[in-house]
């Protein structure tokens, strides 16, 4: 049955993805520069992004099918290397890709768990690539013929990290990690690599990053103790570590070596310094927000791109060294989207410590509301547009102004294990939540503050999705103890319970209001008779993993799903039909949103992706 479902999907017509805000911020040396200096190249989830650096367009490279963990471009620029994790007991990939043609040039399955490393040869001729903890080997591919030539254990005693080619030399490339410096020399004749450790004398150092100087004279080592180790390559004997007061805190993450001689240098706090190629002595440095993972640098350019473990991407100038910020995103799961009513333009997302609000044209964040050390588990906007009603882990509930972030409104001690889910009611006088303990509330808005209602105590887990009635007498609400409880607002009382052997995640009113629709984590989408909360129909949405979020069209002719399959699916709501459906992302969805009229699809990740969607059906009246 199974393998006829996943027939019947590959025939479905795929949904158009429009653009992507994200960027995997965790991915080492991810951000990379093109050598025609015209595009970003960068990973998210399962997919490659490129990205022109003029006017933000984007194309997406996807074949992978799951995370992407490393990537490379080739000092041509004809191709593109990717590897990725996969799960324990199965191959993960590396993918070539032709950059001209954005099409996969072949795909290498070797290693297992994951691909932690690839470097291109000088000359394009060979690609190599370091497998994960778990693989722990070294493959030298041929490139045109897209076989593999040898294969070695990386490693006799510690866990190998990177992998850097040589610059004039085909045949060299150079690995190290904990416990391991290693220039290898490949062999072609007997398909061999033959390796010889780096001798460092005393010095005992885990190495993150390699970068060998133009003429292959020196590498440069950063350091998980913050400092550089500098090695004569013709010798392979160490010739200067440093700097050996000011070292940099949290280990050096990224180095780059430019045509001066000297380094650029990213660390693990956020430092990002311009260093003298003899001393190690630092000339220019900036203070970034987060960790510095990645740094590209074109070959003549006089800027360059940094990224941030937080998923920001900053540009910066050789001259003044100020960060300019270009780039941001959600470094953690995304736990709701909102859209305001009757407009395509703007939508907002919540996640860990922040609210987002984003402009869909360009695509670019407008606001960004944090509130540090707590989570936001969902929000909705007001129908007048005026404030955004926020749900909060630490038991509150947050009202915000969407033009300044302003907050209007605080409601303490909303719920006692944190506030789970939140609605407003459409005259904008109510507010309706739902709590970890799984309690009900309602709220009146009064001018100058706020007045508990009512609570409504019938639901024994987790409120996990509240939704109001078009004409606020009634409200739905879903909960993790297996039950849908509908209730009255005017009277404060239960009307109809609906009961699965599920955990519910999400619930919908159809536009007519006579059915409902739920999912959680049995995997299917049942619908339900509001007026006995009969079940009246069952759909098989996945075949592997919970259904986490659901949204059904203005018009009440579709809806979406998504979930732990990691696929958005686009439904007929009459004849229970998948319509449409989209790529394998490389985490589960957490949300899916669509606007009332039908132009904008919004979903989002569990790695803090956002991706927005043709919506392949156009609005019914």
């Amino acid at each position: 049955m199974d393998g006829a479902m996943d027939d019947e999907i590959r025939c479905i017509p795929q949904l158009k993805l429009e653009a992507v805000i994200g960027f995997n911020g965790h991915v080492p040396f991810g951000l990379k520069i093109h050598p025609d200096r015209r595009h970003l190249i960068y990973p998210l989830g399962s997919i490659i992004i490129l990205k022109e650096i003029e006017d933000g367009k984007q194309e997406f490279l996807h074949g992978h099918s799951n995370n992407v963990s490393c990537i490379s471009v080739s000092k041509s620029g004809t191709y593109i290397a990717s590897g990725q994790v996969n799960f324990m007991g199965f191959k993960a990939a590396v993918i070539i890709w032709n950059y001209a043609e954005r099409t996969i040039h072949s795909q290498l399955l070797l290693h297992k768990a994951k691909v932690e490393a690839v470097t291109f040869s000088p000359n394009d001729k060979y690609l190599v690539s370091l497998g994960g903890q778990d693989d722990g080997s070294i493959v030298v591919w041929n490139i045109e013929t897209k076989q593999a030539i040898c294969r070695n254990t990386a490693s006799a005693y510690g866990h190998c990290l990177t992998v850097e080619y040589f610059n004039t030399d085909d045949n060299i490339f150079a690995s190290a990690g904990s416990g391991t410096l290693r220039v290898w020399e490949l062999d072609l004749a007997n398909r061999k690599i033959w390796p010889t450790d780096c001798r460092t004398g005393k010095l005992k150092r885990t190495v993150k990053c390699l970068e060998i100087s133009e003429c292959d004279q020196y590498m440069f080592c950063g350091t998980t103790s913050g400092d550089i180790m500098k090695i004569n390559l013709r010798m392979k004997l160490l010739n200067n570590c440093g700097p050996v007061k000011a070292k940099l805190n949290l280990g050096v993450n990224v180095l780059k070596v430019l045509k001066s001689g000297d380094l650029l240098i990213g660390s693990g706090s956020g430092v990002l310094a311009l260093c003298s190629k003899n001393n190690f002595q630092t000339t220019k440095q900036v203070q970034l927000d987060n960790g510095v993972t990645s740094i590209a640098v074109s070959e003549e350019g006089e800027q360059f791109f940094v990224g941030t473990e937080a998923a920001q991407m900053y540009c910066l100038n050789f001259e003044d060294f100020r960060a300019e910020l270009i780039s941001t995103g959600h470094r953690s799961a995304i736990k709701d989207i909102a859209i305001p009513f009757a407009t395509s333009q703007l939508f907002a997302t919540c996640s860990e410590e922040d609210i987002r609000l984003w402009l869909v044209g360009k695509p670019k964040e407008l606001l960004c509301i944090t509130v540090p050390n707590m989570t936001c588990n969902s929000l909705d906007f007001m129908i007048d547009g005026q404030s955004i009603i926020s749900a909060w882990n630490d038991g509150k509930i947050r009202m915000f102004e969407p033009k300044s972030g302003q907050l209007m409104l605080s409601i303490n001690n909303a719920h006692r294990m944190g506030v789970t889910a939140i609605a407003g009611t459409r005259d904008c006088k109510r507010i309706v939540s739902g709590g970890g303990e799984g309690q009900v509330r309602v709220w009146e808005l009064l001018p100058h503050g706020h007045h508990l209602l009512e609570t409504m105590a019938e639901h024994k887990g987790t409120v996990s999705c509240v939704k109001i009635k078009s004409d606020d007498k009634e409200c739905v609400t879903s909960s993790s103890d297996g039950t849908c409880i509908i209730w009255d607002l005017v009277r404060f009382a239960s009307l109809r319970r609906m009961i699965a052997n599920t955990l519910f995640r999400t619930v919908c009113y159809n536009p007519d209001e006579y059915q409902i629709i739920t999912s959680g984590t049995d995997r299917k989408v049942t619908y339900w008779d509001v007026l006995d909360g009969s079940s009246i129909r069952e759909l098989e949405a996945s075949q592997s993993g919970a259904i986490n979020c659901m949204h059904i069209t203005q018009d009440g002719n579709h809806f979406v799903t998504g979930g732990d399959d990691k696929q958005v699916k686009v439904w007929d709501f009459m004849l229970g039909d998948i319509t449409h459906v989209s790529m394998p992302l490389g985490a589960s969805i957490t949300c899916t949103k669509i606007c009332t009229n039908n132009c904008l699809l919004v979903s989002a990740s569990a790695d803090g992706g956002i991706w927005r969607w043709t919506f392949p059906h156009s609005h019914s009246s």
